[in-house]
């Protein structure tokens, strides 16, 4: 026998409910009125919900790999926190999600997801899609979008982030999350960073790649240029105390390289050199800080002195 749709539900309900209108005087027509909108829902969450194919499956298996990523523009997001945060900003291509999932955001998928692939999937079909050891009910496949944003008119009005061979996703992520915390839009990153729309990548920003623009360019020809008449910031052992210099509320903040920091280029190319001093001062200590923990104490510092 063939499922009933949600439209067919709608009216099978209100076929229900004509005999008691019509005999019962307490009944107003506001009441039937509201009884209409209690299932209205019902009526207008119609979006037809397909079986996951072995082609689908493959497609998604494929983006993680970055040539299939790039080919296809389109990466993957996980997990019911960061698919809500990023579904009003990307195009979602494709929603693969459980029944109880997809009845409990249904609001949200008909007005995000107008042109989206709504695919309903058990919990064995979602692990099989899935790049998560334990999958979290839904798993979204979106657009990657195009930012056109100069990096010397960035710096010129407000604090951005560059980032120098960052090779590790989790790191980039955390870097992102940091940013958007802080009200930094804008991360220009050299071609040897990680890629922001890596699955893991994606999944340590929680969310705020949706808010945090990033963008891939030649860091050290840039900054070559001769527009380049704004501080570039960067985190050196042998740079001054970062509590005792003056610090300005636009410029570049470069980090570098989880093992080898800032590259020779780039190096030459820091016009204020920032150090973040250990305690105390005389104390034997750790060789040097996690880029992304740094990332966040020299952000709130910025930010400190606004």
């Amino acid at each position: 026998m063939p499922e009933k749709s949600a439209e067919d539900s709608f009216f099978s309900i209100k076929k229900l409910f004509l005999p008691i209108k019509g005999s019962l005087k307490g009944l107003t027509d506001y009441s039937w009125s509201y009884i209409s909108k209690f299932f209205l829902p019902l009526q207008h969450n119609t979006q037809q919900h397909l079986m996951i194919s072995k082609n689908q499956i493959k497609f998604i298996k494929g983006l993680e790999l970055k040539k299939f990523r790039k080919a296809s523009q389109a990466f993957v997001a996980e997990g019911p926190k960061l698919v809500l945060d990023i579904l009003p900003y990307f195009q979602c291509k494709m929603l693969i999600a459980t029944g109880e999932w997809l009845h409990s955001h249904r609001r949200e998928t008909a007005l995000y997801g107008k042109n989206t692939e709504i695919i309903e999937v058990n919990e064995e079909e979602l692990q099989r899609v899935s790049f998560l050891k334990s999958p979290q009910e839904v798993l979204g496949v979106f657009s990657i979008p195009h930012h056109n944003t100069d990096l010397h008119t960035c710096a010129r009005q407000r604090l951005c982030l560059a980032l120098d061979d960052v090779q590790d996703p989790g790191n980039l992520g955390t870097i992102i999350r940091v940013a958007d915390w802080f009200g930094i839009e804008d991360i220009f990153c050299s071609p040897g960073t990680a890629d922001v729309y890596n699955p893991k990548t994606v999944q340590a920003t929680m969310g705020a790649i949706a808010r945090v623009h990033i963008h891939y360019l030649p860091l050290a020809e840039i900054l070559q240029q001769p527009e380049c008449d704004y501080p570039i910031y960067g985190t050196l052992l042998e740079g001054e105390n970062m509590y005792e210099r003056d610090l300005k509320n636009h410029g570049l903040i470069v980090m570098g390289n989880e093992g080898k920091g800032l590259s020779p280029e780039i190096r030459a190319l820091v016009t204020d050199s920032l150090y973040i001093p250990s305690f105390p001062a005389d104390r034997p200590t750790s060789e040097s800080l996690n880029v992304a923990i740094a990332t966040a104490i020299v952000c709130a510092e910025f930010r400190r002195r606004v």
